[in-house]
């Protein structure tokens, strides 16, 4: 008979760094994230490069940058209760990539590797052969792999209500629809959860295009709140937060969503 040890059993350390796991719907599917932050998005994407855990069912998981329409879906998950009070109103919500030129905004302007453009004639090139979508005075383009394209025409600066915003072409590039409406944008800048509408600011045409960060977060007034949508941002600029994709789950959900 195996004789029995006696003394204390001490817990295991994970191998990796534990971290907690978000399920939400996305385009029909579910799409796994977590959140990183609080720092500026170069930092928070460098973080994402690491190996974590999240026992017992992800012993060893790793993560890529969500694109701009996977960020506003985990947000727009029961958005009152989590990330209105944890990201919007003490600080803003890192969407992704976006690069400004003098005709329009390209949402996600990644060549094949994944490494952002800001060269206007690379990324119109990308916009040959897919059909513009008319959107207010001007047009918006959506590519595959999340990427986007949204003249100055299609949508308007300023302060603005929910439906306005929605229906622009900003916000149909940022949340990648064909839809007349970016739903989930809709829902998370409604009156229920913004009471003075939105203002968007920061997308002024400019000469010399430039890799900026969508930011979006909550502008506090007197007497009630605005959501903000920022495109001034910049990778080692505002600290915020940012979403990585679950990397065993993430190909696919890509592959899903646009």
């Amino acid at each position: 008979m195996e004789e029995t040890s006696y003394g204390e059993i001490k817990a295991g350390k994970p191998e990796f760094e534990p971290r907690d796991l978000l399920v939400v719907p996305h385009k029909e599917n579910p799409l796994v994230v977590s959140r990183f932050g609080l720092n500026n998005y170069k930092n928070n994407l460098q973080q994402m490069k690491g190996k974590f855990s999240c026992l017992p069912d992800y012993p060893q998981i790793t993560f890529r940058p969500a694109i701009t329409s996977e960020s506003i879906s985990a947000v727009a998950y029961n958005f009152k209760n989590i990330a209105k009070p944890q990201i919007f109103d003490p600080n803003l919500l890192q969407a992704g990539y976006i690069t400004r030129t003098s005709e329009g905004v390209f949402a996600n302007p990644f060549d094949e590797q994944g490494n952002p453009l800001t060269d206007k004639k690379t990324l119109k090139l990308k916009l040959n052969g897919v059909k513009p979508i008319k959107v207010g005075k001007g047009n918006i383009y959506l590519c595959e792999n999340g990427l986007a394209f949204a003249e100055y025409d299609s949508f308007k600066q300023g302060v603005q209500s929910s439906e306005d915003f929605s229906r622009s072409g900003l916000a149909r590039i940022l949340e990648h629809t064909e839809q007349e409406t970016a739903e989930n944008l809709e829902a998370i800048s409604s009156p229920k959860n913004y009471k003075l509408g939105v203002n968007v600011f920061g997308f002024e045409p400019i000469q010399e295009s430039v890799l900026r960060v969508a930011g979006l977060d909550s502008y506090r007034l007197s007497d009630g709140d605005q959501l903000s949508v920022g495109g001034h941002g910049w990778g080692g600029g505002d600290s915020g937060y940012a979403f990585g994709v679950l990397n065993n789950t993430g190909e696919a959900s890509a592959q899903n969503s646009e």
